[in-house]
């Protein structure tokens, strides 16, 4: 019998690994590391002739146009602080419709004319660059032969330095559109949202007396969940290399039933890699904030601190950047698909938006006393009745292959979109049903009844942890969210969804005060809207049998169970006429996101069943086919002896072994089905390739608990999640 030299090679160098990177962190203190790698608002000062320098900020903090003219004083400087920290190239950074980030490096240098060279770098350069754009995903809205793509300085994003063991690189973020003007990435919707987003805001706090109003911002703050494993088994499992998840894998012995692992102590090997993680973060003025074992073993997450939601989009793809980035010089991989291992929990991107500016402060804080305070209801009225109205765009927006595994999980909210208010501000929008508000739950004190313990100040209500969109204090939470995916769209769709609402509620009032105080117009509007679309309000278990006939039986929400299911919708009247009325993206550019959604839908699925027939047939076949010899060759023996062989074993493989080449079999014919369009080819796989993977995955992971341990061929998870 032959042991895999992969697997037991895996096992030895995890268990042997040896931390040797390390950080000056006693002669450097993290806040000197902040920000050191960006143009920001302390270094344009110093730097910036004033007269620039202002002009500047005002576009940063009010999206004023900033004057051409000065572009090329703005490129100099950041030219000159680039060179000085060692830089030798320039990159315009952006978010094509993969989802991920991409770059495009080029010299400062330019031939003199005299044999040498001198740094360049003009305002053009920093405002506009030209990357293919032919082989990124379009939706059909470019051939592959029309090439030509723009990338568009976002001035409110500042720049930054990458620093590599050979060398530095200015990072530019931007924007990105094709030739023909069509948006080709996830950034361009959240800068046009958060534009009309302001627009709509000013007009409710003006009806509320307010004269100086700053900027309103949507802000967010993602948190991140992943997975690190030691390198040596990812490496040495093919699904989690092409697919990022685990196609096959018995259930370990143990897994996390005890819930030890959630918020336990991290690992001396994680937290190395954590700090590193966080140093390079800080150093590029990623605001993190939080670090934390998760509930599944091998699980933990990371969480920023809040800021302007296109800066928070650019963050959240750097983090993503550097958690693989530096994994892997801890010799571990990090993992951020939803659903790497089966039977323990997934990771998700818990989006947490809300609005406001450095005046008015945040328009989500509902304040001691929320019933009276009738500028928050307004705010918070409006956010209720955008995701009632659109809760099946939110839902397709977080759509995937690899989320489908995860929506509906004990670790995940459900598909259904409902709002978790808590009790407190549910009570409220109960009385406001019945009328005008009276009175708010109280927050208070709970007395431990240990003196050295102070009383503990306790919220009005509790958390929900089963809700996909839940108000947690002064903010929602949208907690579908995938965690290996861009939170551009879902960022861009809150801001869209949230302005059209507000766009209603401000149109009605300000017919309404023409003829009435404000308060009463508040007070009718807030009971209409609690009435209409408090349907969506639900403070239950999200998880429950019940909660799902009543949502969709007797409250009418939908219930999109999977990607192919939930799409549609980005196309659907009132997704269309809402992005459009606003600005934010075309029918065009929305049919092409459908169409990109689907896809990579069939896409992902297909590489899964490729891997699936080829780890069968080159691994677990062989390795049980050989078992299988084995218990035959015993088998004989006895019997040669004269002794009757117990072949029970033998005959439960040999049965496993034919149903699993039949299941084979039954793949390759169901693949090569053909079908016309992309929604149907997507519900092909959906419905006829998906379970016959999952069909095959069972009969494997049978065998995995028969077939002899020193003849396995992949690390099991027993291994990849323990081993540490």
């Amino acid at each position: 019998m032959s042991v895999s030299p992969a697997r037991l090679n895996a096992i030895s160098a995890a268990n042997n690994f040896r931390v040797t990177n390390t950080l000056a962190f006693k002669e450097s203190h993290s806040a000197a590391l902040y920000g050191k790698n960006v143009f920001n608002e302390k270094v344009m000062q110093a730097r910036l002739p004033k007269a620039v320098y202002k002009a500047l900020k005002k576009t940063i903090d009010s999206g004023s146009p900033l004057d051409p003219g000065m572009a090329d004083i703005v490129a100099t400087t950041i030219k000159d602080w680039a060179l000085e920290h060692g830089a030798t190239h320039y990159a315009h950074i952006f978010q094509p419709l993969t989802g991920l980030t991409a770059e495009k490096h080029d010299s400062f240098l330019e031939p003199d004319g005299k044999g040498g060279a001198i740094a360049e770098f003009s305002g053009k350069q920093l405002s506009q660059g030209e990357p293919d754009a032919s082989s990124f995903p379009s939706g059909g809205m470019r051939a592959t032969f029309e090439a030509r793509g723009y990338t568009v300085w976002d001035v409110s994003s500042a720049c930054y330095l990458v620093e590599n063991a050979n060398g530095v690189t200015l990072c530019i973020p931007t924007a990105f559109v094709s030739w023909t003007g069509d948006v080709l990435d996830t950034k361009t919707p959240i800068l046009r949202s958060m534009k009309s987003l302001d627009v709509q805001a000013r007009r409710i706090l003006k009806l509320f007396g307010h004269t100086n109003i700053p900027y309103i911002a949507a802000t967010a703050g993602p948190e991140q969940e992943y997975f690190l494993i030691d390198r040596n088994f990812f490496l040495a499992r093919p699904d989690l290399m092409s697919a990022g998840r685990t196609l096959f894998g018995a259930r370990p012995p143990k897994g996390q039933e005890f819930e030890d692992q959630y918020f336990g102590v991290i690992p001396d090997r994680v937290l190395a890699y954590m700090h590193e993680c966080e140093a390079e973060l800080y150093a590029l003025g990623v605001p993190v904030k939080t670090r934390h074992n998760e509930v599944a073993p091998s699980q933990y997450e990371l969480a920023p601190i809040y800021e302007t939601a296109n800066v928070a989009a650019d963050h959240q793809q750097l983090i993503m950047t550097t958690l693989r980035k530096v994994a892997r010089k801890y010799g571990m991989e990090c993992l951020l698909h939803e659903k790497p291992f089966a039977g323990v929990n997934g990771s998700g991107k818990h989006l947490n938006w809300s609005l406001g500016n450095s005046v008015q402060g945040n328009l989500l804080e509902p304040g001691h006393t929320p019933h009276e305070n009738m500028q928050f209801l307004v705010f918070c009225a409006a956010v209720i009745r955008a995701v009632h109205r659109h809760g099946g765009l939110l839902r397709a927006l977080v759509a995937s292959a690899s989320n489908d595994h995860r929506l509906g999980a004990n670790e995940a909210p459900p598909a259904i979109i409902s709002v978790y208010l808590g009790d407190q501000l549910a009570d409220i929008f109960e009385q406001l049903k019945k009328g005008k508000a009276k009175s708010s739950k109280k927050a208070g004190l709970m007395h431990l009844g240990v003196d050295v313990l102070p009383p503990l100040a306790k919220d009005a209500g509790d958390r929900n942890r089963t809700s996909p969109f839940a108000f947690t204090g002064n903010k929602f939470e949208f907690r579908a969210v995938a965690s290996n995916q861009s939170i551009g769209g879902p960022l861009a769709a809150l801001n869209t969804i949230a302005t059209e609402s507000l766009d209603y509620v401000a149109t009605k009032l300000e017919k309404a005060v023409k003829t009435k105080k404000l308060e009463d117009a508040v007070a009718e509007l807030l009971t209409e809207i609690a009435t209409e679309h408090g349907a969506v309000i639900f403070n239950g278990n999200g998880y429950s049998e019940e909660w799902h006939k009543e949502a969709v039986q007797k409250r009418g929400l939908l219930n999109l169970r999977t990607t192919v299911d939930a799409v549609p919708v980005i196309t659907s009247k009132t997704t269309v006429a809402a992005y459009e009325k606003y600005g934010i993206l075309s029918k065009r550019e929305l049919e092409a996101r459908r169409d990109i959604m689907l896809e990579q839908y069939v896409k992902a699925v297909n590489v899964e069943a490729n891997i699936v027939v080829e780890m069968v047939n080159t691994k677990y076949l062989p390795a049980s086919v050989r078992y299988q010899t084995e218990l035959a060759t015993n088998a004989a023996a006895l019997k040669a002896a004269g002794i009757k062989p117990d072949t029970a074993a033998l005959e439960k493989i040999s049965a496993l072994i034919v149903e699993l080449q039949g299941s084979i079999t039954k793949l390759i014919q169901i693949r090569s089905h053909h079908v016309d369009g992309l929604q149907a080819e997507a519900e092909h796989y959906c419905h006829e390739v998906l379970p016959q993977l999952k069909a095959i995955r069972v009969i494997v992971d049978s065998l995995e608990g028969i077939v002899a341990d020193d003849t396995w061929p992949v690390p099991t998870y027993e291994e990849i999640l323990f081993i540490k």
